[in-house]
């Protein structure tokens, strides 16, 4: 099992919530502009990171249903951050999928953006927040906001971000089985 295996180290990817969604226009590249509110969870993915001195970038432990290694998030980061920072080291990853796909939780791109936050620090690669958001931003619209690690007013493609903070709150969130993809949703 390679998660039993030395050289791991474990890193929290929350999920997501967005409690309002306004649309505001598109843009002529087809992404829609947006007014949202992104609040954080405690409840999310788990990203196991080993470092490698080869300079690969793998995925251990299976892929996400339907994805190729080359379109998954978290590999994309990983490569994203390595071509940013000239770092010659690799890294194998798991994902410890907990949020559903297609549901509108943001799982893949909180997985990208701890995958980001995460390897900067392991790799020494020295990229700010706003560097790594940035890297985030090409990878997809929500992976800045689990970039910056907290609630925020968003408005843009959901890139343009103001901190806020939110009572306490509690939420129950039932899993439906049914995948929604982001294209089709904003499409309808």
């Amino acid at each position: 099992d390679a998660t039993g295996s030395a050289g791991w180290s474990w890193w929290p990817a929350p999920a997501k919530l967005n409690l309002f969604l306004h649309i505001t226009g598109r843009r002529a590249d087809g992404y829609h502009l947006l007014q949202t509110v992104f609040r954080l969870l405690d409840w999310g993915d788990r990203i196991g990171l080993r470092l490698r001195d080869d300079g690969q970038i793998l995925r251990v432990g299976g892929s996400v249903a339907g994805v190729a290694p080359e379109q998954d998030l978290a590999v994309r980061a990983a490569r994203a951050l390595q071509q940013a920072s000239g770092c010659t080291l690799g890294a194998d990853i798991i994902v410890d999928k907990q949020v559903p796909a297609g549901g509108g939780f943001g799982g893949g791109s909180s997985d990208a953006a701890t995958v980001l936050v995460a390897l900067n620090r392991l790799w020494n690669a020295g990229l700010d927040v706003e560097a790594l958001a940035g890297l985030g931003l090409a990878l997809g619209a929500d992976v800045p906001v689990f970039v910056r690690g907290h609630n925020a007013w968003a408005e843009g493609v959901g890139e343009q971000l103001t901190p806020i903070t939110l009572p306490p709150a509690w939420y129950l969130v039932v899993e439906p089985g049914v995948h929604v993809p982001t294209a089709a949703l904003f499409q309808s």
